[in-house]
């Protein structure tokens, strides 16, 4: 979804971790780091953080949820986005 953070380059915005500290609380520091290398990327491809999709990848990388359960939130997430915007 792009919005406000469209074309930022400055990973000190990027403050996913401090609106959301436990979401992060049970992940190791390489599960930490790659979750948030996931979210920067997309996060500088114009995506807004929310609490939803960070859940979602969170807890997939500590091993609450598997594959087939992330993609099911994730598309689920996404006819909902959709849908909103269409009306």
């Amino acid at each position: 979804m792009m919005g406000s953070y469209e074309g930022r380059t400055d990973v000190s915005e990027f403050d996913v971790e401090e609106r959301w500290p436990e979401l992060f609380a049970d992940l190791s520091e390489r599960d930490r780091k790659a979750v948030r290398a996931s979210l920067v990327a997309i996060w500088h491809e114009g995506w807004e953080p929310n609490r939803e999709d960070v859940k979602n990848l969170t807890d997939r990388a500590r091993g609450a949820i598997d594959k087939a359960e992330y993609q099911r939130r994730a598309h689920e997430a996404a006819r909902r986005r959709v849908s909103d915007v269409r009306g």
